[in-house]
């Protein structure tokens, strides 16, 4: 088992991190926050023009043909720099369950928009402030049309399509909904972090299409949201080791009583807790992308492992590099703040943590039964 990535998946990264610094994504998250922009569509566009949105899709319809792990040294990356783009909502959701579970039809009309950024996607799921379950989903899809309202769905101003998960006669199923078509109304909705946008989604006999099988729809979620609970853990260490970088440097110049503040016993503690639960994270990350790319029988718990862990990890170090910048880190010119922001959205947007713990304890209990 090697649990380490390839050469090439490195050289993805490090690219990455070159083309993400050189175009100044933390200032591009600060302008999108102080203009209340919701998303950075000229980087947005450079990514799409980078063939990120591809890495997944067939090189039949365009696209790359990577697997997961090159996605998720990019994740890894979009987290470090605070991306202000629809990337996981498109990419780590909407496309993925299109290549997943999607018709012939449908694929060969969207991956390829997909992937030259014609088409951008999001997921709808959430209806109310209790974490969605196949027993309270309310959003109706009865003779080809959809009614109902999804809350928190994020960045719905910039996507063309989403994918509803509601209720048929026969269960829980997805719907691809166009949301350009009549029947369809998009609000904002105001969030910790505005520099990923989250909107309430109203459907009046919006006209849909079934994705999958009628009546599969909720375990077609959880396996969706397996997989990208490993992509967004990957965007919580990027961010994580972020942060913790910001409190190192920072207690390395700041002087007080004539000493660095990092020779300080308090301040050493602070960036030891960060350094120790980025390292756990970045261990059950790197074990949940091998399950993930080789489709290991265990990806439900080594999903689980990872999102708790990095999420925790993320909530630490970005408190603590406030904390470590003192009355600075409060302040908003320093970027303590955007990652704090973070940090919190990335917590809850694919459930919190104490649902993904839940998820663990049922995933372990299972395959201690089997």
């Amino acid at each position: 088992m090697n649990l380490d990535f390839s050469d090439d998946q490195k050289f993805l990264q490090q690219e990455a991190r070159k083309f993400l610094d050189k175009e100044q994504t933390l200032s591009r998250n600060r302008s999108v926050l102080e203009n209340s922009n919701k998303v950075d569509k000229e980087l947005w566009k450079k990514i799409v023009d980078l063939g990120w949105t591809g890495i997944r899709v067939p090189e039949d319809y365009g696209g790359l043909g990577l697997g997961h792990l090159e996605l998720c040294v990019i994740a890894e990356e979009l987290g470090r720099f605070l991306a202000p783009v629809p990337f996981s909502s498109s990419v780590y959701l909407f496309t993925e369950a299109i290549i997943n579970y999607a018709s012939d039809e449908i694929k060969k009309d969207l991956l390829p928009k997909l992937v030259s950024g014609e088409v951008v996607g999001t997921l709808a799921i959430t209806e109310s402030f209790q974490a969605p379950t196949s027993d309270n989903i309310e959003t109706l899809s009865e003779n080809g049309t959809l009614n109902g309202k999804k809350i928190g769905v994020p960045d719905a101003e910039i996507a063309t399509h989403t994918i509803v998960v509601c209720k048929t006669n026969n269960g829980i199923s997805l719907q691809l909904v166009d949301l350009s078509s009549s029947g369809v109304t998009v609000e904002h909705q105001e969030n910790i972090d505005e520099s990923r946008g989250h909107f309430s989604i109203a459907f009046e006999n919006a006209k849909c299409d079934l994705i999958g099988d009628d009546g599969s729809g909720w375990d077609l979620y959880e396996l969706l949201i397996n997989q990208a609970a490993v992509l967004f853990a990957y965007e919580q260490i990027g961010g994580s080791q972020a942060s913790l970088d910001m409190a190192i440097n920072y207690a390395k110049e700041r002087y007080a009583f004539g000493r660095p503040i990092g020779s300080f016993q308090a301040i050493k503690h602070k960036l030891a807790d960060m350094y120790v639960a980025l390292t756990l994270a970045k261990s059950n990350c790197y074990y949940a992308a091998w399950a993930l790319s080789t489709n290991a029988s265990d990806l439900p718990s080594a999903s689980a492992t990872a999102r708790v862990s990095a999420t925790k990890a993320f909530q630490l170090c970005s408190k603590e590099n406030i904390q470590t910048h003192g009355g600075n880190g409060f302040t908003w010119e320093y970027d303590c703040h955007m990652f704090y922001r973070r940090s919190k959205l990335l917590s809850l947007n694919i459930g919190s943590l104490s649902n993904w713990r839940e998820k663990l304890v049922i995933s372990l209990e299972q395959s201690n039964i089997n």
